[in-house]
Order: structure tokens, then sequence, then C-alpha cells
């Protein structure tokens, strides 16, 4: 394309900047718009995805046509589906009346669906119809209904990483990454941030009626030299907060320096003991809740073998399989080689005869104890660990949830699966 027709682009959708790899971005947005391929635009979040699906909307054949941005991580779960194919009157609970979804509504236009990789998965499997035959159905309906839309998509998440970790259809992304479009972060165009800054500086004066603030050429350099991991909308409010705050409209680096944080999000190294601390405290979903469950038994397994082998090595008047079956039965721990007490399971506490083991017996306790490790069923302990917490709390589901640390949504659809509603 043309540079003035490039500039001319950017002036039209206010994009700011010159670096070759957003030209080649515009570029590519450009040369796919006229057809009707599916466009999946990548980039870390504040760089400013959302100008794209515009750029392809309204260079296309379909620019007279209807335009709607939806944002899929804002949609709770449970309407996802309809707010994007429609429902039926008395589909589900307050569905009132048939309504059309965006699908439906947007036929003969664009849909720019942000957040894309938030969809959750029975959603992305009816996408994924409709990408590729046009074809889908409202909630409670059995009728195949038609729809004519070019999709364009958005994400900040690694998509591969999702696909290989099965968050997201491996399908949808290929049918979605027809043409993919990435989107540079800022710390990637460093010549562009003072042109950024200025248009802000500018901006925030016109709005506030104020002198416009500049920088001296330290003060840029260190602008310049920042990592912004807020992208562009960082830049943007730190550029407003200056303006606002300081009385003086020269910005030295020093000035400058106050407004940079030194801990923002994504800049630190985590700690080893930060991350224990985290997973103590709280889980980001079901599947850490049991990882978590299953490493504490593991790690109770292992300091129970600790427990047996010194016992079969100490002395005999240390042994607690020398004392009668009665205190045996009611003895709440077991009495090591260094007289502390450590508390065992119950069922290990009912022996009712001495024990005695051969040194083939012997070798083949560790065998044994990781079998019944392996035994264990993740559910049976998934539904132990909420009966406990619904039992802590008196059937408090919220509380229940806060303590598990799951959404109190994906604690009733356990207790349904689980037949716990009693």
């Amino acid at each position: 394309m043309a540079k003035h027709s490039l500039q001319q682009v950017k002036q039209r959708f206010g994009i700011i900047g010159n670096d070759p790899k957003l030209d080649r971005a515009i570029d590519i947005a450009l040369q796919v718009a006229p057809t009707d391929l599916s466009v999946l635009i990548t980039g870390e979040s504040g760089t400013g995805k959302e100008n794209f699906p515009q750029i392809v909307h309204q260079y296309s054949n379909r620019k007279h046509g209807p335009f709607f941005a939806i944002n899929c991580g804002s949609i709770p779960e449970g309407t996802i589906d309809s707010e994007l194919f429609g429902h039926e009157k008395g589909s589900f609970t307050g569905a009132m009346g048939t309504r059309k979804g965006y699908f439906e509504v947007a036929d003969g236009g664009t849909l720019f669906l942000d957040e894309v990789g938030e969809l959750p998965l029975p959603t992305q499997a009816r996408l994924l119809r409709v990408l590729e035959s046009g074809e889908f159905i409202k909630v409670g309906s059995s009728k195949v209904e038609k729809t004519n839309v070019r999709v364009v998509a958005a994400t900040n998440l690694d998509m591969v990483n999702a696909v290989e970790k099965a968050k997201f259809r491996e399908d949808l992304y290929y049918r979605l990454n027809s043409v993919p479009i990435r989107i540079p972060p800022l710390r990637d165009r460093s010549e562009d941030i003072p042109l950024l800054f200025r248009k802000f500086a500018g901006d925030c004066a016109e709005k506030y009626m104020m002198p416009p603030i500049t920088l001296t050429d330290e003060a840029k350099e260190k602008l310049k030299n920042y990592r912004w991991p807020g992208n562009v909308r960082q830049l943007k409010n730190i550029t407003e907060q200056i303006s606002v705050i300081e009385q003086e409209r020269l910005i030295t680096a020093e000035i400058l320096q106050k407004y940079l944080p030194n801990n923002e999000v994504g800049m630190l190294p985590v700690s080893i003991h930060q991350i224990h601390e985290s997973e103590q405290k709280s889980f980001a979903n079901e599947r850490e809740i049991l990882y978590q469950v299953l490493f504490d038994m593991k790690k109770d397994i292992t300091d129970l073998k600790s427990v047996v082998k010194s016992m079969m090595e100490g002395s005999a008047q240390h042994s607690p399989y020398n004392t009668s079956s009665n205190e045996m039965h009611h003895s709440p721990s077991i009495i090591t080689n260094d007289n502390t007490r450590v508390s065992v399971p119950v069922k290990y506490e009912a022996m009712q005869k001495k024990i005695t083991l051969d040194e083939p017996e012997r070798n083949n306790i560790q065998e044994a104890t990781e079998y019944e490790e392996s035994a264990l069923s993740i559910s049976d302990v998934e539904k132990e660990m909420i009966m406990k917490a619904l039992e802590r709390h008196n059937g408090k589901r919220k509380l229940a949830a806060n303590d598990l640390g799951i959404s109190e949504r994906t604690l009733y659809r356990k207790i349904k699966e689980y037949s716990l509603l009693g």
C-alpha cells in the first residue's frame, strides 16, 4: 500500500506511530478487508487491538452492514450462548420472550469477538459450526438458522498455550486464525513513545484548557527505556496524571521518575516463598484445588512412611506394637524413636494384635502404601472437601465457595453433580 494511504488510515482511526511492525499490521488488515476470511488479532492488553476490527470492517464490502463488538470475557458463562445465538421463549428461567442473538442481528455485517479466549468450551463448539457452515441454533430451539457474518476475533492470551492446555479448541483456533494480525507491544516501538506522549499531552491540555506539558531530552530517553507493561493505555494514564498534577510544564527525568512505578504488574519476579503462600491461601480454579489436595496427601503419606520406617528400625522397647491391644486401639498417636508423638489416621490405630514383620514384608511396605495412594479417587476427595466446607459454614454456599477458592456457581454445579443438595 502507498505510504500516503497508510497515513490516511492512521489519521482516520487515531493510530499514532511509524514503527514498521505497526505499519505491517495495518497493511495486513487492509489487504484482508475485501475478503471474507476470519481474522485473529493478538497482542498484549492495552496495545490498541480494538482499532483493527474497525479497519477490516470499514474497508470491506460489508462496510454498510452492521458492526457489533462483543467482549466475551464480560458475559457470564450461563448467558453467553443466548447473547450470541439468541433464545426461545421459556428456554430457561427468565426467558420471557424470544430474543435474537448477535449472529442473527449482525447478518450481512461484521462481528468483533474481543477476548475470544475466554469463551467456554461448549460455546466454542457452537462458534465453530457458525464459522464453517453459517448455521446456528437458538437456545431452546431445534430449528437450524442461517447467517452471513464475518468474524474478527482478538485476544491477549497465548493461544498456542491455551490449545495445549485444552482451554481452547484446536480446530476453532485454526479456523479463526485464517489471517493472523500481531500488534506489537509499546516497548518494541520505542521511537513511537514520544509521539504518543505528545498526542496525549495535547489532548489533555485541550480538554482541561491548560498549557501542554513537554519533555526534556533526558526525560524522553527515560520514557523510551521504560518497559510499559500496560502499553499505550498505561502511557496515556501517566501522561494525563502528569498534565493535571504537575505545575511545571517542562518535565524533567526526575519529575518523570515519580510517575513510573517500579513494581508494576508483570515486572517483578515471584519468589518461591510467594508461590507457596499463594498456593496455601487461594486457588484460581478447581484443577488447582485437586492438585493441592493430591500434593498434600502425597506429603502426608511420605511422612507416614518415614514414621513406619523409624518404628521398624527402632528398638523393641520403643515400638508401639509391644503395647496391649486395648492401648493401641485407643492411642491417638505413635511414639517414635525421639519420644515425639506423631498423629496417624484412625484406620492405623484400630489394629488389635501385635505385628511382627519379616525382612521381605518390610520391603513390601512402600509398595503397598503407593498402591493405596494411587487407588484414591479424585472425585471422592473433591466431594469430601466440599462436604467439609459446607459443614464448616452451616451450608452457606457463598462462604464455602470462598473457603474452597472457587466461584459460587462452580460450587453449586459440583453440589448437584455429587447429589449433595440435601
